[in-house]
């Protein structure tokens, strides 16, 4: 089983909605039995909270499942149980580092840093702007999948 981790600041904007959209990519891909997917904060400040409305309307224009998706905190434990642990910004992957213990592992990468985007995602909670969020996103998303498949040598 390939486990995947998606991490923000706060995990009610863009963490679960890489995870609900990489489940979303992966069911698709008829790879469930393959890949798990979660998500998680490098903040404590939304423990067991469901994602941010906009978040939410994202989600519901897009028909992508929010099922199971609650705010949490990364965990030093998770760098054992991930594969892959996807940071949004490099904010984030700061955080990630002290938190696991575990500056510059090749298993933490930031998302678009496998796109031709900009580097880091903005937050939707300060820019209000969840479908410019959404696209990027998504474009990590999918070439995140693409490395996956082609590093785990994954087929359908």
């Amino acid at each position: 089983m390939i486990n995947v981790l998606f991490v923000c600041l706060g995990n009610i904007c863009r963490s679960p909605m890489a995870e609900a959209l990489f489940r979303d990519l992966v069911k698709k891909e008829n790879l469930s039995d393959k890949v798990t997917v979660d998500s998680a904060a490098t903040s404590s400040w939304q423990i067991g909270s469901p994602p941010h409305k906009g978040t939410l309307a994202i989600f519901k224009k897009y028909n992508i499942s929010a099922n199971g998706l609650v705010g949490r905190q990364i965990t030093k434990e998770d760098f054992e149980k991930f594969d892959y642990i996807v940071g949004m910004d490099e904010s984030n992957l700061r955080n990630i580092y002290e938190i696991t213990g575990r500056p510059k592992h090749p298993k933490i990468i930031r998302l678009l840093d496998l796109t031709e985007h900009r580097k880091d995602v903005p937050d939707p909670y300060y820019t209000g702007d969840f479908e410019e969020t959404y696209q990027l996103v998504s474009a990590g998303c999918q070439a995140l999948l693409a490395r996956i498949k082609n590093e785990q040598n994954l087929t359908k």
